[in-house]
C-alpha cells in the first residue's frame, strides 16, 4: 500500500511539474475586496492542492476521533452487557442447584414415607 500511495504522490508530483512549467503566465486571485495576490498559476495551483490536503487530514482526523468515541460506546456497552450474562449463568446455576436439591428432598421424602 505504500508503494501505490508513493506512486500517486509522486504522479501527481511530476504532472504538478510539469503543468508549471508549462504554464509561467500570472493570474490574479482576489481573496477579499482589498487584497488581491498576482502570482504564477502553478503557484495558485499548488496552494489549493495544499489547502485542499490539509482540510482532507482535518477531516480525516476528525472522523478518526468520531470513531474512537463510538468504540469506546461499544466497548462499555459491551463490558455492561457481558456482565449481565454473568448474573444471568450465576442465577441459572442456582436456581439448578435448588432444583437439584428439591429433587434429592422429594427422593428422601418418597423412601421415607413408602
Amino acid at each position: 500500500m505504500k508503494q501505490i500511495n508513493f506512486l500517486v504522490i509522486f504522479a501527481v508530483t511530476m504532472a504538478l511539474a510539469l503543468f508549471a512549467l508549462q504554464n509561467p503566465s500570472t493570474a490574479k486571485i482576489q481573496i477579499l475586496p482589498s487584497f488581491a495576490l498576482e502570482t504564477s498559476i502553478a503557484i495558485e495551483i499548488i496552494g489549493a492542492m495544499g489547502i485542499g490536503a490539509v482540510l482532507a487530514w482535518i477531516f480525516s482526523v476528525w472522523s478518526g476521533v468520531q470513531r474512537a468515541i463510538e468504540l469506546g460506546k461499544k466497548d462499555q456497552q459491551i463490558k455492561t452487557l457481558q456482565t449481565q450474562v454473568n448474573e444471568f449463568h450465576a442465577k441459572i446455576e442456582e436456581k439448578q442447584r435448588l432444583m437439584t436439591a428439591g429433587a434429592i428432598d422429594v427422593e428422601v421424602e418418597e423412601k421415607t414415607i413408602g
